[in-house]
């Protein structure tokens, strides 16, 4: 057993699991959580139209690794491996964002490609679930960037068929195109489509007609699943492996895109930071449920608390 720390630094938050890793003599691997939290520091706020890091966006980044670094030394994480995704990718000035992360954990952050993160979201969102129930389509939806990734497990090793990232995410649709308070019906038509023609290259480069079952992972797509099931307040064992229905993917979307910022705010699952992104992320969720519908016949969403992050633990063992 080894215990291991991974942090995901995404385009809207940034993220820490640190967990024991044990690996069985038939070949599997098992995740046990000690610690896992999740900050919303906005890294990439901005990124999309000046291709910068912004000074505020790289202190919060700042002081959340500070505290991370703390938490894996105080819980006694052996190995660290820190990722950063769609907004250090593309921001001219990602070295100080290297230089920060490496004065700060003591390691460099590796800025994986689309690829990578997609490969890695896979491994971790199908470890709980029944190796007959795949093939598997896993979408990983965050600020800047979806994944789509399709593959197999067959209970030991997660083995991709075809991957691909595309420049599309909830803070980059949001910023770019769903401006209103709330967004007038011409915003939605434009994110819409703008959205449509992004992930096309996704659904022409992967294998997505092989695909049963969908996975759908990442802060978006859990908020979606909290407010369709109208929670009383946000709550992973309720949200993990549980499933919406085309209808409940539409409906919630609707709702969250026609709602003002307020209303949304007022509702207790959703966490501060995603308040003004999220209906970006239901609309790019819904054009990926009638894509997958018309392509694969798939008609249901199966939401896992398990992503990239469980993804990076593993590749620590």
């Amino acid at each position: 057993m080894a215990r291991v720390a991974a942090i995901d630094c995404g385009t809207n938050s940034i993220r820490l699991l640190v967990a024991d890793v044990t690996e069985h003599d038939d070949g599997t691997s098992h995740l046990r959580d000690v610690h896992r939290e999740m900050r919303i520091v906005r890294l990439g706020e901005g990124v999309d139209a000046t291709k910068r890091l912004s000074v505020a966006a790289l202190k919060r980044t700042r002081d959340a690794l500070a505290d991370y670094a703390m938490i894996c030394r105080r819980k006694g994480a052996e190995r660290v491996r820190m990722v950063a995704t769609s907004a250090t990718r593309d921001a001219t000035n990602r070295d100080e964002f290297f230089a920060t992360t490496r004065d700060i954990l003591g390691v460099e952050a590796e800025v994986i490609s689309g690829d990578e993160e997609a490969r890695l979201s896979f491994a971790g969102a199908v470890g709980d679930l029944e190796p007959a129930d795949g093939p598997f389509v896993v979408t990983d939806l965050g600020g800047g960037s979806t994944e789509l990734v399709v593959g197999t497990w067959d209970g030991k090793r997660a083995d991709v068929l075809g991957a691909l990232s595309v420049d599309i995410g909830c803070v980059r649709i949001t910023e770019r195109c769903l401006r209103g308070d709330p967004p007038t019906a011409d915003e939605i038509a434009q994110a819409k489509d703008f959205t449509a023609e992004t992930l096309r290259p996704a659904f022409d480069v992967v294998p997505v007609g092989e695909a049963r079952t969908w996975i759908g992972v990442a802060g978006t797509i859990t908020t979606l699943s909290a407010v369709a099931q109208g929670l009383p307040e946000y709550d992973a064992e309720r949200t993990h492996l549980s499933r919406l229905s085309r209808a409940d993917i539409g409906r919630t979307a609707q709702w969250l895109l026609r709602a003002t910022k307020d209303e949304r705010a007022a509702n207790r699952v959703i966490h501060p930071g995603r308040v003004d992104v999220i209906g970006g992320g239901a609309l790019i969720t819904e054009v990926l449920a009638d894509r997958l519908a018309e392509t694969a016949g798939i008609s249901e969403l199966l939401v896992s608390e398990h992503d990239i992050l469980d993804g990076i633990a593993l590749s620590l063992r």
